[in-house]
């Protein structure tokens, strides 16, 4: 599948004023928190993190969490709902795997929601991720479950049209993870390009870095 590059600097003033965005971001959360048995001691790191729906949520039970975006407009939204709120644990890092740039820090969760299928090389973020996360460090990743290439009105930017759960386990494993275990973390109903409406499942896999 080819693709160009979609602008999220272009929507990031306006992504949060989509409820739909919103929730999934709460559901989410949600079967994080269920899974990783958040800390206050523990740090943590957001890739995609977009406008810090997921982000601030983890801000609120964690001693520090860096958002990773490769879209300065995105981080700039979420720098400025911070600064409002008066939350002082979040840090940002400008982060575009495509012009070569790597993931830095020292982790002890690792999550992303609805970024892998923007991603072009999975399993090189996914050694990534193993290379930034401390010992027995857990890791949680929220995207698509396969589908047709109806989710997204327009596909620029989509490198995979979801993913077989069973397929990115085995991946997660190969990067060194184990204690991997998935569910279905939300459901997303929208209209498909033919106007239909079509609900679509996220799914949460998580796991643990082998020591």
């Amino acid at each position: 599948m080819t693709s160009t590059k979609r602008d999220f600097n272009a929507e990031a003033a306006t992504w949060d004023e989509e409820p739909r965005r919103v929730k999934l971001a709460s559901d989410v959360f949600r079967a994080i928190a269920e899974v990783s048995g958040l800390r206050p001691a523990m740090t943590a790191l957001d890739f995609g993190c977009g406008t810090g729906l997921v982000t601030l949520q983890l801000a609120s039970c964690v001693a520090q969490v860096t958002g990773a975006d490769s879209s300065r407009g995105m981080l700039d939204v979420l720098e400025e709902k911070a600064r409002s709120r008066s939350i002082d644990n979040v840090t940002t890092r400008l982060v575009d795997l495509d012009r070569g740039d790597v993931l830095e820090g020292s982790y002890d969760l690792a999550v992303s929601t609805m970024a892998l299928h923007h991603i072009r090389d999975v399993p090189a973020l996914l050694r990534l991720f193993a290379q930034v996360l401390k010992a027995e460090g857990q890791i949680c990743l929220a995207d698509l479950d396969s589908e047709n290439g109806e989710f997204h009105a327009n596909n620029d930017g989509v490198f995979h049209f979801g993913f077989d759960r069973e397929a990115l386990k085995r991946a997660l494993s190969e990067a060194g993870f184990s204690d991997l275990a998935d569910s279905t973390a939300a459901e997303i109903e929208k209209p498909s390009a033919d106007g239909t409406l079509k609900t679509f499942s996220v799914f949460l896999i998580s796991g643990r870095l082998r020591t």
